[in-house]
């Protein structure tokens, strides 16, 4: 066990159930907004990412398209379209701009998400 998975500690936040393949759900984690989404055809794989989007300055990223671009996974704000790579939390579209991403994970069958 890394030092940095020592210090998080695990957050239940859903059934596994309710969140659509192909779709994200919005997560208020404390006072933190967290965007988790679940990606058919990767294994049913979660990412979670602030749901904050820098360039509406609305919390609205969990309402965003997931697709790909090229070989990377991607959610594109709903407001004015701009990419977020899933993983990285890299905008797309401007590489000087980048989000935070979390750690998520299921546990007997509840997502359940990293906080430092």
């Amino acid at each position: 066990m890394t030092l940095t998975a020592q210090l998080q500690t695990w957050v239940d936040v859903c059934p596994l159930e309710v969140i659509v393949p192909g779709r994200g759900v919005c997560a208020l984690v404390g006072a933190y907004q967290v965007a988790i989404f679940r990606v058919p055809g990767y294994g049913d794989e979660l990412f979670a990412l602030s749901n904050y989007d820098p360039f509406s300055h609305a919390f609205v990223l969990s309402r965003g398209i997931v697709g790909s671009k090229g070989d990377r996974l991607k959610v594109a704000s709903p407001v004015y379209k701009q990419s977020f790579d899933l993983r990285t939390g890299e905008c797309l579209d401007d590489a000087s701009v980048s989000i935070p991403t979390h750690e998520v994970r299921v546990v007997r069958g509840r997502v359940e998400l990293a906080c430092p």
